[in-house]
Formats: structure tokens, sequence, C-alpha cells
């Protein structure tokens, strides 16, 4: 249960702000329904972080304790770092989305847009600290994307106009900054 609460916790705090949020807003008020835009999220998500989730426990398998404890630790360290960035929507994220079925666009865009980012890698590096627990990892990430992505659908507008991004990128920061300390200092 360890591995699912902090990958969930983890990835929702990184999620707020990140070119991600932005798409699911840009999605949103495109095509204005939600059903298929969460739907989307949902199994892109599954997919790209399952696909991270087992690139981490197979990288866990090729490293020694040693060398995963300090790459998870300093990974997370760097996470912290990234986290305080905020995420700008490229101008080709909000041409995907304009065509077709929203289902459709919505998959193909946050397949795509999760690819090398901060939550994909997290992913990686949360699956390489739990071995054994990548089902939990994979689960927990995908419920940080839908806790941090399905109110931005539902509320898109309303949501961007209250909340400080700054501050919840400075709280992201901090909690991946405490797991690279915690994976450093007690090992994974």
């Amino acid at each position: 249960m360890e591995a699912f609460l902090t990958s969930t916790l983890a990835v929702a705090l990184a999620e707020v702000g990140d070119k991600t949020q932005l798409l699911a807003l840009v999605l949103a008020t495109r095509f204005r329904r939600p059903v298929p835009i969460v739907a989307g999220i949902l199994a892109a998500t599954i997919l790209n972080h399952a696909l991270a989730g087992l690139l981490g426990a197979q990288v866990a398998a090729w490293l020694g304790p040693a060398v995963l404890r300090w790459g998870i630790g300093l990974g997370f360290l760097a996470m912290a770092g990234w986290t305080l960035v905020p995420d700008t929507l490229d101008d080709d994220g909000e041409e995907g989305a304009a065509h077709g079925n929203p289902f459709v666009a919505t998959f193909v865009a946050f397949f795509l847009a999760e690819m090398g980012d901060k939550t994909q890698l997290a992913t990686v590096g949360l699956a390489a600290a739990h071995p054994g627990a990548t089902a939990w990892v994979v689960a927990g990430t995908t419920v940080g994307m839908l806790l941090a992505n399905v109110p931005v659908v539902l509320v898109g507008d309303w949501l961007g106009e209250r909340l400080d991004l700054s501050k919840v990128r400075f709280v992201a920061a901090a909690l991946f900054a405490v797991f690279g300390a915690w994976v450093l200092w007690h090992g994974v």
C-alpha cells in the first residue's frame, strides 16, 4: 500500500501545472465532452505508466542496491528542481486535439505528452524504488494523474483562475526533495 500511496501523492502534486494538465484544459474547452476526455486520459496514462513501471522494475533488477540507491535519490532531487519550473503547452499539443474524436485525440495527445515527462520519469523511479510493487506504483501514478487532471477537465476555467500553481509546484518540489533525501539516507 505504501507504493500506491507514495506514487499517488507524488504524481498528483507533480502534475499540477504540468503541460498535460494544460493539455486537459485545452481539450476540455475544445470538445466540451468530459467523459471521453477523462477516458482518454485514463487509457493513455495506464499504457504510458505501465511501460514506465516495467522499465523501472527492470532498472532495479539490472543495478545493484548501491547504484540504485544513488540513482533514485539523485533522480528525486532532480525532479524537485524540475518541478519548480512551470510548463507551457506547445502549439503542437493544441493542434493535435483540434480534429476528430475527443477520446482518440486525448489518448494520443496525452500518451505523447507524457513521453519523457517528469511524471513518467517519476513512475520509472518509483517502480525501481518499490521492487515487486510495479502494479501498485502504476495504479498509484494513474490515480495521481486522474486526481490532478479530472478536476481540470470538469471545472477548467474556474480552477485555473483560483489556484496558485507556484505554491503547489513548491509543495511538489519539496515532496520530491524529501523522497530523494530519504532514499539517499535510508536506501530504497
